[in-house]
C-alpha cells in the first residue's frame, strides 16, 4: 500500500512517498505489459471511420451537392433576371426622359414662338395707335393753330382799330384837327405789318 508523508515548515508543504515494506523504490523488476498503442488506431476504428466517411461522401455527392448546386443556379438565374429587368427598366426610363426633354423643348419653342408673335402683334398695334394718336394730335394742332391764327387776325383787327383810334385822337390833340380815319388805319396797318415782319 502506498503511503504519503506530509511535512509542513512555515508556509511550505512537502509531500514524500516512502517505499513500502519489501520495496526498494525501483520498478526494474516489474515486467512491462503489452497494451494498445496510443498512436496507431485499431482496425475496427479504421473500419467505422472509413464507412462513415464513405457514407458521408456518397450522401454529399448524390443528395446534398445537387441540392446546393440547384439552389445556387436558381439564385444565379434570379440575379441575372433581376439585372436584365433593371437594365430594361433603366433603358425605358432613359427613353422616357429623352422623350420628356424633347416634348419640353418643343413646348418651349412653341411658347417662345407665341411670345414673339404676341410681341410683334403688340408692337404693330402700338405703332398703329401711335400713328393714330399722332395724326389726331396733328389735326388738333392744325385746328388749334388755325383757331389761334383766326383769333390773332381778329385781335389784330381790334388792335389796329384801337391803335387807329388812339393815333387819331393823339394827332387831333397835337394839331387840333382830326385826320381821316382811312389814312390813319392804312398807316397803322402798314406800321404793324412792318413790325411783324421784323
Amino acid at each position: 500500500m502506498l503511503t504519503a508523508v506530509v511535512t509542513r515548515t512555515g508556509n511550505s508543504v512537502h509531500v514524500s512517498f516512502p517505499a513500502a515494506e519489501g520495496e526498494d523504490g525501483s520498478h526494474s523488476d516489474v515486467p512491462p505489459k503489452d497494451g494498445p498503442s496510443p498512436i496507431v488506431p485499431e482496425l475496427k476504428e479504421l473500419a467505422w471511420t472509413s464507412g462513415a466517411f464513405i457514407v458521408f461522401a456518397v450522401l454529399m455527392r448524390l443528395v446534398l451537392f445537387p441540392r446546393v448546386k440547384k439552389g445556387m443556379d436558381a439564385r444565379y438565374s434570379q440575379i441575372r433576371t433581376e439585372h436584365e429587368d433593371s437594365d430594361t427598366t433603366r433603358a425605358a426610363a432613359r427613353a422616357e426622359v429623352a422623350e420628356y426633354e424633347a416634348q419640353l423643348a418643343s413646348v418651349r419653342a412653341e411658347a417662345h414662338g407665341r411670345v414673339d408673335a404676341a410681341r410683334r402683334t403688340l408692337e404693330a398695334e402700338r405703332t398703329e395707335r401711335l400713328a393714330a394718336v399722332n395724326a389726331t394730335i396733328g389735326d388738333r394742332r392744325q385746328q388749334a393753330m388755325a383757331a389761334a391764327e383766326a383769333e390773332r387776325t381778329a385781335a389784330q383787327g381790334d388792335v389796329e382799330s384801337a391803335a387807329a383810334d388812339v393815333v387819331a385822337r393823339t394827332v387831333e390833340l397835337a394839331i387840333g384837327k382830326r385826320p381821316a380815319d382811312e389814312v390813319v388805319r392804312t398807316a397803322v396797318s402798314a406800321s404793324m405789318t412792318e413790325g411783324a415782319a421784323r
